[in-house]
This record gives structure tokens, sequence and C-alpha cells, in this order.
């Protein structure tokens, strides 16, 4: 019996994304991808001056490293890299379902951050620093029109890739829809909204809470917006204030921490 076109299609997809790896680089985000037990690495690429640097994290993982000329290295990346010397092909990590990961075990109520096709590496990154920093279950981001797992994003992460999961789902109005039957508020941040962020979060009921922040510039589309249960605004002291939208995942985390009482 044929298989169905569907049923072809997802197993073409499946095998494609077993076969895709990430080139990681700089010193911190090897480092720290070396030392992940979650990690599938392939090959490590260093010059000696960065095997030197990284040998206790090299020994750790049981790797045997490439040394590479420093003037001619060996890693395929972008000439505009700034490697540092080292450079680890890996596959991208598999932080599993978003209903395990939305209730797993932390301090204080779930906290998680909604990505709203944030494609900036850069900022994705800052993100995950913040969001490990003020202890956020989860980044929750889309498998289009969004950052993937990139050695530039984990750079910018500076190591809290390997620890901050970051899941990209299909479809995102699915999943605010399946985290609102899990019992979570969902925050949107929008810069025109009446309620300032501290007022949203004094007035919410106590419980699990997820942030959700758009893209730099369009903001969240009108799908995003008319499923979060408010709005809220960073007030500004100036008239033409705004923060780009890694800075205001930090405020808005910091200020989610606060409100369920963690100092």
């Amino acid at each position: 019996m044929k298989k169905p076109a569907w049923v072809i299609e997802k197993e073409r997809a499946r095998r494609a994304a077993a076969r895709e790896t990430v080139w990681l680089f700089g010193l911190h985000a090897v480092r720290d991808a070396l030392l992940n037990p979650r990690r599938e690495r392939l090959r490590l690429v260093v010059t000696p001056n960065a095997a030197d640097r990284l040998k206790d994290a090299i020994a750790a993982s049981g790797m045997t490293p490439e040394i590479s000329d420093p003037r001619r290295f060996a890693a395929p990346l972008d000439p505009e890299s700034v490697h540092q010397g080292a450079a680890l092909e890996t596959r991208p990590l598999a932080w599993g379902r978003l209903e395990d990961l939305a209730l797993a075990e932390g301090p204080g109520a779930p906290l998680l951050v909604l990505l709203d096709r944030v494609t900036d590496p850069h900022n994705v990154g800052a993100i995950l620093r913040s969001a490990e920093v003020f202890g956020a279950r989860a980044v929750i981001g889309t498998e289009r029109h969004a950052a993937p797992e990139t050695g530039a994003l984990a750079k910018a992460a500076s190591g809290a890739l390997e620890r901050q999961p970051y899941l990209r789902v299909k479809n995102l109005a699915e999943a605010m829809e399946t985290l609102r039957s899990m019992g979570f508020v969902l925050l949107g941040l929008d810069g025109a909204a009446a309620e300032d962020l501290d007022s949203a979060l004094a007035g919410r009921r106590a419980g699990p809470l997820a942030l959700v922040l758009g893209a730099e510039g369009e903001g969240l589309r009108e799908r995003t917006r008319s499923l979060c249960d408010s709005l809220a605004r960073i007030p500004a002291a100036g008239a033409f204030g705004s923060l780009n939208v890694s800075n205001a995942g930090a405020v808005a985390l910091y200020a989610a921490r606060r409100a369920n009482g963690a100092e």
C-alpha cells in the first residue's frame, strides 16, 4: 500500500531535521556546549590558544579537537564571525513538549516568554539571557519567521542557550490556546496599551504567566494581540521613549518576577 503524500513529507522532514547541524562559535558558547550533556557534538575546531583556554571543557566532553591555524581557520563560518579560535559543530537542542516545559519544576509560579516573529538572533540571545536570570521556564518562538538556533544566537546568549529552553512551535496561536487551557495568563506587551505593566501585573490573579513580545517595528500581530488576556505598556519618562524587544523583555521579566514575590 502506497503511503499518503503527507506521511512521506513528514518522514522527509524528520530525516532532514536529523541531518541538520549548527556551528557554534566563540569561547563562551563553545565551552558551555562542551559541558552540556544534552548536546550531540560532532566536530570541534580550535586554535592552539583556544585549545589551551578550553582544555578543561574539552577534557570533560571527551572530544578530540582539530587544531587549526588561526590564519586559515578550518571551520566553515561566515568570515565576519568573531569565533575567538573556537567552533563546534553540533545538533540543535531538543527541548521536548511545550506542556512539559511550561509546568516544569522551579521556584515561584511558572513564567514563560512568547516571541511573535522575533527574527534578530542578537535580540533572541539577549532574551534567553534575561529569561535565565529571572527564572523563566522557557522562551517560546515559532518554527518560521523566527530566529533559529545559530552560532550568532548562541554567542549573543553567552551560554544561556545551553540551559534556558528555547522551543520553536509550528503555530504560536495554538500554543497560546494550549497555555491558557493550562491556567496561564497571557500578557502582551504593546506600546499603545492603556494599562502600564506594573498595574497589569498587580491586578492579575497569582499563577502561571506568559509574557508575549512582538517583533521590533511591527509589534504583536493582530491575531496574537487578540489572544492575549490583557495588554500592557512599559511606561517611559519621555514622550518618545521606547525600548527594543530584548530590553523590553528584560524589564518585563524583572517586573513579573517581583510581582510573583521573588526578590
